[in-house]
């Protein structure tokens, strides 16, 4: 058992003694004391505990965070890495074509990476950058063409973003490798009449299509993103968020 735990419910059980104490001889004022001195001190460590108790978790954390960041920047080092041995190799051999036509993607890419960033919301834009670190059976494909940033959805971005990380984390789960090429989980944002629409399409074999059907269903039951089309999420979904001001 966790030390602070232990202590913790070492400290709430200690208040047992001088409250039978109390209930054992009634009315006398040094029983009466004895509680309520016992019980400020059981208070103070109690709150000791959980602050502890809160700072490492908060440690914990940040050294997550740290982790999956150092993963992210060698993922994107690597990237870089190989990208400039190809265009190496391309000047190398004078084949300008060739490397015009690499930078170009390189920009393309750089334009994906910039329309994930515009979505505003640090949890959402973190989770798909370092997404490759997570998963190598599922590739996450997002485009944002219409620049959406879900701080203009007032009170909900947060809460979009929180749903849409735990949707692809469904399908992240349920994908089913078959030790080939990797599946692929497009999501697109789009707007529609001042509605936020993100479109959700998946190519790939899932576990328990069933299953996953019905775990989908029941993560949108009140949930900021409403579904427009949602009969098959195996293969594409449709869900929408109203303006609300």
């Amino acid at each position: 058992m966790d030390r602070i735990v232990a202590a913790k419910r070492i400290t709430a059980a200690s208040i047992i003694l001088p409250a039978a104490a109390v209930f054992i001889w009634p009315g006398t004022y040094w029983t009466l004391a004895l509680f309520l001195v016992w019980l400020v001190a059981a208070a103070a460590a109690w709150v000791l505990a959980e602050r502890k108790e809160h700072e490492r978790r908060l440690d914990r954390t940040i050294h997550t965070l740290q982790s999956s960041g150092i993963r992210t920047l060698n993922h994107h080092r690597h990237d870089w890495m190989n990208d400039l041995q190809v265009l190496y190799g391309y000047i190398r051999m004078q084949k300008l074509d060739r490397t015009a036509e690499y930078v170009e993607k390189i920009k393309e890419r750089m334009a994906a990476e910039s329309q994930i960033a515009k979505l505003g919301t640090p949890s959402l834009v973190s989770y798909i950058q370092s997404f490759r670190t997570l998963s190598s059976s599922l590739q996450l494909d997002v485009k944002n063409g219409d620049d959406i940033q879900l701080s203009e959805w007032p009170d909900r971005g947060e809460l979009i973003a929180d749903k849409l990380i735990q949707l692809i984390n469904a399908y992240r789960l349920a994908v089913k490798s078959n030790g080939g090429e990797p599946a692929v989980l497009t999501v697109e944002f789009s707007r529609n009449d001042g509605r936020l629409v993100a479109s959700f399409l998946y190519e790939g074999e899932l576990s328990g299509e069933t299953h996953f059907t019905d775990q989908i269903k029941q993560q949108l039951k009140g949930a900021p993103l409403q579904p427009i089309d949602i009969n098959r999420p195996q293969e594409k979904m449709v869900l929408a968020a109203e303006w609300s001001a």
